[in-house]
């Protein structure tokens, strides 16, 4: 498998190089004209330099460029209608302008200024088409401008319908882990609280009238809260699990070893180490909880998306006070998720229960060729 994150890097250059190599063939265009034409005509190629900087650096200045090119423009277009002198205008300052229009669209905050700044980059180019052509052309450059612009705003609007879904589909994984959380507390410990302040109130009426039957009732108050105290401990392991995960403890290293057995079974062969100073006492149970989902998930992922992955490595080790478990597949011919850096909407899942406990999860391509996952829990 290539490395994924070369690839990703260069698709991005490429399409850079091809945005600006296209205008800079605008803007040879543009010389040539004003060459031909003098006077004025020249203010056009400056503009069109000036906005294949810009879209150089949009990622940077996104809408402080976009407001100069756009203010070049219109400066340049009044000086044209001021002197009456007749015009064409720029290709590279329109192509700049509407591949700036496609960035701003898409990542300007809030959706209402990118649509007036869409709206803006529609009179300006509306005005070069009127103002800068005397004779009866300037109809049909404004069509080609209003044909232009419509693309760049379609393309630019359908690029934040994609962002805003998915958005929203994170915020609704979140929003449901954190709920179920607050469920699943109220279902497994809320009443042993509950049952721990009763027979407490029962223990200090009991105390006035018969010191001797206190000793039961501490006993019974000790119980309900170990009851708690392990309700706490099975809470992360249920959480957002189908009915088998439910019912699989992941408690301890051999449920994680059972997983993994489970998996090669099924699909490729997974060597899962676990390195030295770590046994079932060395591990927090909610930390051992969460590995054992995030160990799930992993392995799920990679039946879901990278079928033909000819091997896996997991392995979970100390890093100081860290426990870092780490899974990687390799070998396999092509990877959808190369295409969307980060995994599907399970990890998002898992990073809010990682977070919690302090840590971080990463989920990404290597340089070496394989797709990762890894998990970090600082341990007390």
């Amino acid at each position: 498998m290539a490395d994924g994150k070369r690839i990703v890097y260069w698709i991005r250059r490429l399409s850079e190089i091809a945005v600006l190599g296209w205008l800079g063939m605008m803007l040879l265009l543009d010389v040539a004209i004003a060459a031909k034409n003098g006077g004025s005509q020249w203010l056009v190629p400056v503009t069109g330099a000036a906005g294949a900087v810009a879209v150089a650096l949009r990622r940077r200045w996104r809408l402080e460029g976009f407001a100069a090119v756009a203010g070049m423009s219109v400066a340049v277009t009044l000086v044209f209608a001021v002197t009456s002198t007749a015009g064409v205008p720029g290709s590279a300052e329109t192509g700049a302008l509407l591949v700036l229009t496609i960035g701003v669209l898409r990542h300007a905050e809030p959706i209402r200024r990118a649509a007036v700044l869409c709206v803006v980059t529609l009179v300006v180019l509306m005005a070069e088409g009127g103002w800068r052509l005397s004779d009866g052309t300037g109809l049909a450059f404004s069509f080609l401008l209003f044909a232009g612009w419509s693309t760049a705003a379609g393309i630019g609007g359908y690029l934040r319908f994609q962002q805003e879904r998915r958005n929203e589909a994170v915020h609704a994984v979140r929003r449901s882990e954190r709920l179920e959380l607050a469920r699943e507390l109220h279902d497994l410990v809320a009443h042993h609280i509950t049952g721990i302040v009763v027979q407490a109130q029962a223990a200090r009426t009991v105390a006035e009238v018969k010191p001797e039957a206190v000793v039961p009732a501490l006993d019974a108050i000790a119980g309900a809260g170990g009851d708690a105290l392990s309700a706490m401990r099975r809470l992360v392991t249920v959480l957002r699990a189908e009915d088998e995960a439910a019912r699989t403890p992941g408690t301890s290293l051999v449920d994680l070893r059972e997983l993994t057995e489970r998996f090669s079974a099924n699909g490729p062969r997974v060597a899962f180490e676990i390195g030295q100073g770590i046994d079932d006492g060395t591990l927090p149970p909610e930390v051992m909880t969460t590995l054992h989902r995030v160990l799930r998930e992993a392995l799920t992922n990679i039946r879901k998306h990278a079928p033909g992955a000819s091997w896996i490595q997991a392995g979970l080790r100390l890093a100081g006070r860290v426990a870092v478990l780490r899974v990687s597949n390799f070998g396999s011919a092509s990877d959808p998720r190369l295409s969307r850096l980060g995994g599907g909407f399970g990890l998002v899942g898992m990073a809010e229960r990682v977070e919690a406990l302090g840590g971080r999860l990463y989920a990404g391509p290597t340089p070496e060729g394989a797709w990762e996952v890894v998990a970090e829990f600082p341990l007390p």
